[in-house]
């Protein structure tokens, strides 16, 4: 496991073992700023090293990321975790493992890939927001929700 791929592998482990012992909040912020680094630090890059083309595990990727972000708006409930951990269950595979996301960045990035850790680990905290529990957010997460599982039946 290379440097990117241990960095971002060691965070999803941190981010599981908070969502289990039940520190929902600190898991919240921390997801925000995983979901942050990928997309602002981790694809971008991935896109540049690869001649302008995003990698095609890129746009699930987001449609996850955004479906993620919106389960974390209101505030949770055991059906709410539930599917999180659903939705976080396919999707990390994605990022990790030989044929993962951070492999693949590992293999584009090259020489650049201290360069790269050291962007991950310099991105923010994430401002949280107050939970919102309307019915806005229930409407958003069941639409992100069915965009992002009717990409992976493509």
């Amino acid at each position: 496991m290379g440097p990117i791929a241990k960095f971002l592998h060691d965070d999803h482990r941190r981010l599981e073992a908070l969502l289990n012992r039940g520190d929902y909040e600190e898991f919240r912020e921390g997801l925000l700023r995983h979901i942050a680094m990928e997309e602002k630090v981790l694809l971008p890059a991935a896109k540049r090293y690869n001649g302008g083309e995003p990698l095609s595990v890129a746009a699930q990727l987001r449609l996850d990321h955004s479906a993620i972000a919106a389960l974390l708006v209101p505030t949770p409930t055991p059906a709410i975790l539930q599917q999180l951990r659903e939705i976080l269950t396919l999707h990390n595979p994605l990022e990790e493992g030989e044929r993962g996301l951070y492999a693949e960045c590992e293999r584009l990035a090259g020489a650049e890939i201290d360069a790269l850790v050291e962007k991950l680990g310099a991105v923010p905290k994430v401002k949280v927001a107050k939970h919102f529990d309307g019915p806005r957010a229930f409407a958003a997460i069941e639409d992100l929700l069915r965009a992002a599982r009717a990409a992976r039946k493509l």
